[in-house]
């Protein structure tokens, strides 16, 4: 069983790996481009949507590092092995989120509201064209992403996966406001239309970077299972003959598809120390047989009389 889930982890691992690398590759292109295009143009907005695009290619080098990494085998340092990296690393991409792609925002909406310099027409005609093909080649990231997240089954347990998914769609969303802002300023000559993108986009990363900061805290925290898996387990718990009363259930997830379950029960009266040793057995391969990533079942056992006459 527990070849076969992680052969299935493998799997899905590669398929997450080119998600990532296809993200990888799609923004250190555009990356490059905007910031050239920026520079040409002197538009913050291009600028702004520059430190997002460098922002989530560092990121998407921290999920390989996750993906890589959280696969290690458990050792006596680790018996649990290393599935919380994928969190450690989510959370170290999101705080490059928000220091490189947010504040820096911040910082040139600041610099447009002080800036007096002339706007050009064709460099700017050139920078919406550079935003045109980013928005291509974010939009095609974007697809891929969500196209696994549906082989999935709609269900991105995989904090990398969630991140690549948060920051295309992000990046996005941003280039649509950068072309807003950069089209506005061209037209009206006012450079709030384009401090007002720059701003936007700041918050816009502010906000991806605190929900996927949130979601790593919860992880190395130790984060309970969904409460349908856990009523699941108990309920498997509740229906075995030996057991009279679960007193106690608790859950934490390790890693994709690593859990922990610890639960404290208490036996009906008449069974001997064998008989204890035989249920508790049978009752961590059944929870193994039926939810694989349940691979850490341990069970105390509160209350068992021995039968009267041993």
């Amino acid at each position: 069983m527990t070849g076969r889930k992680g052969k299935e982890g493998e799997r899905a691992d590669r398929r997450t790996r080119l998600t990532v690398v296809v993200a990888l590759a799609a923004n250190l292109v555009i990356a490059v481009a905007k910031s050239i295009g920026g520079l040409a143009a002197s538009s913050p907005a291009l600028l702004s949507e520059a430190a997002h695009s460098v922002a989530d290619s560092l990121n998407e080098i921290f999920l390989l590092a996750a993906l890589r990494r959280s696969r290690r085998p458990p050792d006596r340092r680790h018996p649990f092995g290393y599935g919380k990296e994928r969190w450690f690393w989510s959370l170290l991409a999101a705080v490059g989120i928000f220091v490189m792609g947010g504040c820096f925002s911040f910082f040139q909406a600041f610099e447009a509201l002080t800036s007096h310099e002339e706007v050009s027409a064709g460099r700017y005609a050139a920078g919406l064209a550079v935003l045109g093909v980013a928005l291509l080649a974010e939009g095609s990231s974007l697809v891929r992403a969500l196209y696994q997240y549906r082989r999935q089954g709609g269900k991105a347990h995989d904090p990398a996966h969630r991140t690549v998914i948060a920051e295309d769609s992000a990046a996005v969303v941003g280039v649509l406001l950068a072309m807003a802002g950069m089209g506005l300023h061209l037209v009206t000559g006012n450079a709030v239309w384009e401090a007002a993108a720059s701003l936007s986009i700041g918050l816009l990363m502010v906000f991806i970077a605190y929900r996927l900061g949130r979601e790593s805290r919860d992880g190395l925290i130790g984060v309970a299972v969904k409460q349908e898996l856990r009523d699941a387990i108990g309920a498997m718990l509740d229906a075995q003959p030996e057991i009279d009363n679960v007193a106690e259930l608790l859950t934490m997830r390790l890693g994709l598809d690593s859990v922990l379950v610890a639960a404290r029960v208490d036996l009906v009266p008449g069974l001997d120390s064998e008989d204890v040793e035989l249920v508790s057995e049978r009752i961590k391969k059944a929870a193994a047989k039926r939810w694989p990533e349940a691979d850490h079942v341990f069970l105390d056992i509160t209350e068992a009389p021995p039968r009267p006459g041993r």
